[in-house]
């Protein structure tokens, strides 16, 4: 197996997204789809000509199987990914009232991801990565998962792999208080993280995107991306700071997995030897292109739609015409 540009995992479940915009209850028919920050980072720098890989702890069962199968069939290594009859498949469902009024109803708890534990973490696989990336999900599904994370930070570190944490906080997860313990032990040890402003506040009590990065960055050499939504991102590195306008948009489809086509795009720039300031363009022109298209990952685009929008498109869904 050839080296792996970044290793990421995670919980991925099942997605039922109704084809009409009313309330959930009035929906009859749904289309199957599927739904992960980590899985959505992994084949989104799979069609931006980057390897990846990913893997999870799957319910032995045809949701766990129809997962495995479609993310690996984007081209995502999946080796490691493990199947267990102790508990099914997480699914989800979303409810759209309008392109910005979004819901999201989770069927997770006690699922097969949560039973992902430091034994299930094959250390010469990670060691393998120029990236381990985690996010803050997997921490708050259980104790064991939790430990898989912080045990995946050890062996990056021990082995110089660089660490992309993003907080993609969920709130029906876990408190407040428990997700800024935890998701600020992990910037710790970050070297790159991409926080929302809302997750900034969260974890640091400070307002501005200065006042955030400069707390994120805990005296050490880090990279802080701040993401902004249609104003662009922030960034901030031990040498220099700035803001990077982000692209427009004419009409959003679904704003959910922006945040993670982000990543993607963020880390495709730094596997590329960018400035800073160039991947944050390249992650908001990922970001912007996402949001065009329904699903978390069926709006993730090719590295020449990116090119083609960063050198000048006027629109983000004109590179989709």
């Amino acid at each position: 197996m050839k080296q792996l540009d970044v290793v990421t995992f995670g919980e991925t479940m099942v997605l039922f997204t109704p084809e009409q915009m009313v309330p959930l209850e009035y929906n009859h028919k749904f289309l199957k789809q599927i739904g992960g920050a980590e899985s959505n980072v992994a084949i989104g720098l799979q069609r931006l000509g980057h390897q990846a890989g990913w893997f999870s702890k799957l319910g032995d069962d045809p949701f766990g199987r129809y997962i495995h199968k479609f993310v690996r069939g984007e081209g995502v290594e999946t080796s490691r990914c493990l199947y267990t009859d102790e508990a099914p498949t997480g699914l989800f469902f979303k409810e759209k009232r309008s392109s910005t009024n979004i819901r999201v109803f989770y069927y997770r708890k006690d699922s097969a991801a949560s039973l992902l534990s430091p034994d299930d973490l094959d250390e010469e696989y990670i060691a393998g990565a120029k990236f381990l990336h985690v996010t803050g999900i997997t921490p708050a599904l259980s104790q064991a998962s939790r430990d898989a994370v912080f045990k995946a930070i050890e062996i990056a570190k021990k082995h110089d792999v660089k660490i992309v944490f993003d907080p993609n906080m969920r709130v029906k997860l876990w408190s407040h208080e428990e997700a800024r313990e935890v998701m600020s032990e992990i910037a710790k040890e970050a070297d790159i993280i991409l926080p929302g402003l809302d997750e900034g506040e969260l974890m640091t009590g400070r307002k501005t995107p200065e006042e955030i990065a400069e707390y994120l960055s805990f005296g050490q050499e880090k990279t802080i991306v701040i993401k902004l939504g249609e104003k662009g991102a922030y960034y901030h590195t031990s040498t220099e700071q700035g803001y990077v306008d982000g692209f427009k948009v004419a009409q959003i489809a679904d704003p959910v997995g922006a945040g993670d086509g982000f990543a993607a795009g963020v880390i495709s720039g730094l596997l590329r030897n960018e400035h800073v300031s160039q991947a944050v363009r390249r992650g908001n022109a990922v970001g912007a292109i996402v949001v065009g298209v329904n699903g978390d990952v069926e709006g993730l685009p090719t590295n020449e739609e990116v090119e083609q929008l960063i050198k000048g498109a006027h629109d983000a869904q004109d590179v989709l015409r």
